[in-house]
């Protein structure tokens, strides 16, 4: 007997359990195929989301839109989940030079950047925890979510609606249709691949411009408390009781499986340069990251195939930039709105050629 549902979701990273909270609060009838030791990404990072960033220190892309969904999103899945994942936290960072100072204090006064500016500072005030002889920006709408706490409450979530497989899915098995999906006895309107970086695995999806980025962090002990945020080089993301995460590197090259010693060596250097109290080092760990080019995610449906689609390229925004995407999604297979252009599949067009 076939079963009939409206959407499977394949993966349960931070991508596909965003879009099943998204569906799921639309009333939607969901199945979750997933299997978890390939959340690598998603399970080992730090959760840190930060609307100012990169090297330059700039507004992350559509920062005002997608930060204010953001905080209303894991809120709300905080009620729902009936656990406590995400943390709303400051976030300082120091300054290199007298010019990036200089810089500050005149964004300080930009509309576009005072609503995340608590204070920007010119002289040492955290130096009892950070090396920051000339001062710092302190910002707001920061924080970081326990990326497990969280996956764990949706995977339960889902199990208890009995939506939930932990099973590979076999793509041999699939059939595509015009009038949706069948998968051995299950019917739906749509399969979802949020797969990360395995999405390069499925004939329908592996010539997307998808590259793998590793990244390593480490844990660390402190024996004096850290009060908020710290991010020069490394982020320093409170994890437990005198413990921090501390990461990312960003290695396209060496995608080995595995930590490595030079990560090691970089994480530790970099640590010690931020950080002005001693820590220990009591854990590493890595992930390999879905990235793209253009730094932006790649969302909708296959070019032939209308019925399969991809919420994957993340990168390491993945903790900002599912709420947002996840839930314009949503809509849109529900006929309710459009997909942002800068994050729809249709602009890695000229690839089309190349699909099956």
């Amino acid at each position: 007997m076939t079963k009939k549902i409206d959407y499977i979701i394949v993966g349960l990273g931070l991508a596909g359990a965003c879009l099943a909270l998204q569906l799921l609060k639309r009333g939607k009838r969901i199945l979750v195929y997933d299997m978890p030791q390939q959340n690598r990404a998603s399970t080992v990072a730090a959760g840190l989301f930060n609307p100012i960033t990169g090297k330059r220190v700039v507004k992350t892309w559509k920062a005002d839109e997608i930060f204010s969904y953001l905080f209303q999103f894991y809120r709300e899945a905080e009620k729902e989940l009936k656990v406590k994942f995400f943390y709303d936290r400051p976030l300082y960072t120091p300054f290199r030079s007298i010019e990036e100072q200089n810089e500050w204090m005149s964004k300080s006064a930009d509309d576009g950047f005072n609503k995340y500016i608590v204070q920007v500072a010119t002289h040492p005030i955290f130096e009892s925890e950070v090396n920051d002889p000339l001062g710092g920006i302190l910002l707001s709408k920061c924080g970081h979510i326990n990326t497990n706490v969280f996956l764990e409450g949706v995977r339960q979530l889902v199990q208890e609606k009995e939506s939930y497989l932990e099973e590979r899915w076999v793509e041999e098995k699939m059939q595509a249709l015009d009038e949706g999906i069948v998968y051995e006895n299950i019917s739906a309107e749509k399969v979802i691949y949020c797969t990360g970086i395995h999405a390069l695995k499925s004939k329908y999806f592996e010539k997307l411009p998808l590259k793998s980025l590793k990244g390593e962090v480490m844990t660390i002990k402190t024996s004096q408390a850290l009060n908020r945020i710290y991010n020069r080089g490394v982020y320093v993301v409170k994890s437990g009781e005198m413990e921090y995460k501390v990461g990312a590197t960003y290695d396209l090259q060496n995608l080995s499986e595995g930590v490595t010693e030079n990560g090691r060596k970089e994480l530790v250097q970099k640590t010690g340069d931020l950080l002005s109290i001693p820590f220990e080092v009591t854990h590493q760990d890595w992930g390999i990251r879905p990235s793209t080019i253009d730094r932006r995610p790649i969302v909708g449906e296959h070019p032939t195939e209308k019925n399969v689609l991809i919420f994957s390229g993340l990168g390491t925004k993945g903790v900002s930039l599912a709420p947002y995407f996840s839930g314009q999604l949503a809509d849109y297979m529900l006929g309710r709105g459009n997909l942002d252009k800068e994050a729809n599949i249709t602009r890695v067009k000229s690839l089309y050629s190349k699909f099956h």
